[in-house]
């Protein structure tokens, strides 16, 4: 976790009911992707680690015999849980309240562990190691991660972009200056340094997958809204008895920003390192 931050049950309270509207889906081939990298064959058992409303842990359901998605965030379960009882999950899916450094659980192996933008808000070291024990071997991990570096802008799309910059500094008027995170502040962000983790843990690899994005998308001001309630840094609760005020703030800027409430964004691409348990020992000679 960041240094000088300590994780609190409300990092992400309020936050759920946001995520199907606000947040930008993933690439549309990564779910094909992670089918061809992961080679199931619908017999084995998937792991969620910090699977948030069941974003990808759903969409990868068909693949597998079974989905366990576990989240500390109650609010987080129940939307992945509403999602698979409306028809969302291919197959057996199972919702867990538990933060990831309380695995193993109980929950038995695995044949795949996925994290999905969700790695850094642990204690990585403590959570490599107990996935790696509650995978089988040969089994995979991968890590989903936007793309970095990817150009994005709507040049050529009919509405405008997206006002990234100043909404940021529309939070910052309300919250303060320094990044907010459930009752504390990261005034370094979160950390990196993935790869040392999971090296350390004793996974081999990674192979590095990329998924292209840059499908053009249209984005309504309620959509955009629900992005700003979906994220850590502007979770609902952190405004307290300000949030009408903010959100009719931010509604005004965005008018004004397009006054038809459209805007055009493009789809991120994704960048998938897919780490591995090491595989069985041959028969000895």
């Amino acid at each position: 976790m960041a240094e000088g931050w300590t994780w609190d049950e409300t990092l992400f309270a309020g936050t759920a009911v946001h995520y199907e509207r606000g947040r930008l889906p993933y690439a549309p081939a990564l779910v094909p992707r992670l089918a061809e990298v992961l080679a199931p064959d619908g017999t084995g058992r998937l792991l969620d680690v910090g699977c948030g409303p069941g974003a990808l842990a759903l969409p990868l359901s068909h693949l597998f015999a079974e989905v366990v998605g576990v989240d500390p965030d109650p609010g987080m379960i129940a939307e992945a849980a509403r999602r698979s009882a409306g028809g969302e999950a291919a197959g057996d899916a199972r919702w867990v309240r538990l933060r990831a450094e309380d695995l193993p659980a109980g929950l038995g192996t695995f044949t795949a562990a996925v994290f999905a933008q969700s790695f850094h808000w642990m204690d990585r070291d403590h959570v490599a190691a107990a996935v790696r024990r509650m995978l089988v071997p040969g089994g995979a991990l991968p890590h989903v991660s936007d793309l970095k570096g990817e150009r994005r802008d709507v040049e050529g799309l009919p509405y405008p972009a997206v006002p990234y910059p100043a909404i940021v500094g529309l939070v910052k008027e309300y919250l303060g200056p320094v990044r907010r995170a459930g009752r504390g502040v990261l005034p370094r962000g979160t950390p990196s340094g993935e790869a040392a983790v999971l090296a350390r843990a004793g996974f081999l690899g990674p192979d590095r997958h990329v998924v292209p994005g840059g499908q053009a998308l249209e984005r309504e001001v309620d959509d955009v809204v629900a992005w700003v309630f979906s994220l850590s840094s502007s979770a609902p609760g952190l405004f307290g008895e300000r949030l009408g005020a903010f959100e009719a703030d931010l509604r005004a800027l965005l008018r004004s920003r397009s006054p038809e409430g459209r805007f055009s964004a493009r789809v991120p691409g994704n960048e998938v390192l897919v780490w591995r348990t090491p595989a069985p020992a041959g028969p000895s000679r």
